[in-house]
């Protein structure tokens, strides 16, 4: 049997993780979690004419790991989300660092720019207002002007006078 195929069903890290396991215990079995980004949870709600959009980040340092932007007729909020846990036990600590990116991004109505936006963080929620975001947004009824009143069409009812003038 050759050394490659020795090397390829033998597992280089076994070693080191039962020497891991060993050293500390239930600590070497946090679960593994993806390290290429998440996406944070949003809600968009209305308050009165304003959008307000909140994004679920706790633990999150907004200040210096998230941008509030508007990009094209976007908002857009990114950042980096980074996680350090330690753990001491008899002389002995490991640490695990996890990090990720994520990026939101909503449309905005045309009428809106950079300026009718406002963010604040509190208690892990990043709170966006779209001042005006729902101004004229609703039906309105537009006036007809011109034409005929029903009544003053001459040849019988207005039905009738419909089928008149479409010939």
């Amino acid at each position: 049997m050759s050394t490659l195929s020795l090397w390829a069903r033998r597992d280089p890290f076994a070693e080191f993780d039962a020497l891991v396991r060993n050293a500390f215990g239930p600590v070497a079995t946090w679960p593994a979690r993806r390290a290429t980004g998440f996406t944070p949870a949003a809600e968009i709600s209305r308050d009165g004419e304003d959008a307000v959009v909140c994004v679920e980040l706790p633990g999150v340092d907004v200040t210096n790991d998230v941008t509030v932007e508007v990009d094209r007729g976007r908002l857009v909020i990114r950042g980096e989300r980074r996680d350090e846990r330690t753990e001491e036990r008899d002389g002995r600590s490991l640490r695990e660092v996890r990090y990720g990116t994520f990026q939101r991004s909503f449309d905005l109505p045309a009428h809106v720019n950079a300026d009718a936006i406002s963010a604040s963080y509190d208690a892990g929620v990043l709170s966006i207002r779209v001042s005006g975001a729902y101004t004229g947004t609703g039906a309105r009824r537009i006036e007809i002007s011109g034409g005929t009143s029903p009544t003053a069409v001459e040849g019988g009812t207005p039905a009738e006078a419909s089928e008149d003038t479409a010939s």
